[in-house]
């Protein structure tokens, strides 16, 4: 089976210099915010060209707690998308405020800006865009609705590490960007982790402030926070990835140029990467009418095949009490029943992408 992400052939080229800072980890003894996290912090706020980073638990908290130290809660209204993973929509809810969905474009299925202004109230705080698969949202118009109307924007780029506008990385467009180092990720550890970055330093000091039991002092508490602090074993994966991660975003572009070439003049919606858009390709995502069918067919013939996602968010069960029903958000619904994600990491090799696009086009005879 060919699968969805390999990180087995990724960690045999960078195993050593891991292995290395794991035993230097034990050695020392300093395993919770030691010199791992900090390096990490420094070296990811350098690459975003921004003063802070903040390491965390996990990507949602990571939402969570940018949402949290933008004085988020309960009553204030957060205007996010459908389409994408349940932790976005999670994080609001833990802050006690009210998602508010607009729909998405139809060729990026990001944020369709043309359809914020419309939803704003006087109980809306806040903008939370998010990077799908990797294609930046068009944050020049998210952030010029914004600033019209003094909303806060929190980034969710948890698959778009090194993805950018212009030269200008994203995460660093709005008030914080916020990241997940989820295994799967482009920009990955071997277990949970998070990040945010920001430009804002009273976001930085209650970010840190909040990670850590509302402690900045031992034993100190000015708030009640929360536990949510980066491993520093995994800050050390992380580390020994960071310089290696523009090679591995640039050896996704080039599995994604033979995926174009291989499947064109075909009846399927291939991912667009807009001028100007640096794409990093967490996902490669077809559009099919027959998407079912073809996703059998490629599982039939050992080709792992995913729809993220096949339930938009704002008909899950989870969230019925707020009344959406089929026909609220018709691109989002329309995407769940059409898209399919083909294998895509940055080792795949160049006979199983050939391989794969052979049996797309098997599949349309």
């Amino acid at each position: 089976m060919i699968p969805m992400v390999n990180l087995k052939v990724q960690y045999e080229e960078i195993q050593d210099e891991i292995q290395e800072r794991i035993s230097e980890i034990f050695e020392s003894g300093a395993f919770i915010l030691g010199p791992n996290v900090m390096e990490l912090e420094r070296r990811v706020a350098e690459y975003h060209d921004l003063p802070h980073a903040i390491g965390l638990a996990s990507g949602t908290d990571a939402l969570h707690l940018a949402l949290r130290a933008a004085n988020i809660g309960p009553g204030d209204e957060v205007i996010t998308t459908p389409f994408t993973f349940f932790a976005t929509v999670e994080a609001i809810h833990y802050c006690g405020a009210r998602p508010v969905f607009v729909d998405v474009e139809p060729d990026t299925l990001n944020m369709n800006p043309d359809q914020v202004e419309s939803c704003i109230t006087s109980r809306t705080k806040a903008m939370l865009p998010v990077h799908l698969f990797g294609h930046p949202a068009d944050m020049s118009a998210l952030t010029g609705v914004a600033e019209r109307h003094n909303l806060i924007v929190v980034e969710d780029c948890a698959q778009a590490f090194g993805a950018a506008i212009g030269g200008r990385r994203v995460g660093a467009f709005g008030d914080a960007g916020c990241y997940s180092f989820y295994p799967s990720k482009n920009f990955s550890c071997y277990g949970d982790g998070g990040m945010v970055v920001t430009g804002r330093s009273e976001m930085n000091e209650r970010i840190r402030r909040l990670r850590n039991h509302g402690s900045n002092r031992t034993y100190v508490h000015t708030e009640t926070g929360y536990n949510s602090r980066l491993d520093e074993i995994q800050a050390a994966v992380l580390n020994v990835k960071l310089r290696r991660i523009d090679r591995y975003n640039d050896m996704r572009r080039h599995v994604a140029e033979q995926y174009r070439a291989g499947l064109q003049n075909l009846p399927l919606q291939l991912p667009v990467e807009r001028e100007g858009y640096h794409h990093v390709y967490h996902q490669f995502t077809l559009r099919s009418k027959v998407r079912d069918d073809l996703s059998a067919y490629l599982q039939q013939n050992g080709i792992s095949a995913v729809v993220y996602y096949p339930v938009p968010l704002h008909l899950q069960e989870a969230l019925r009490d707020y009344g959406w029903g089929e026909g609220s958000f018709p691109e989002s619904e329309r995407a769940s029943k059409e898209v399919l994600s083909i294998p895509m990491y940055p080792e795949l090799p160049e006979s199983d992408v050939a391989h794969i696009c052979e049996t797309v086009r098997n599949f349309f005879g």
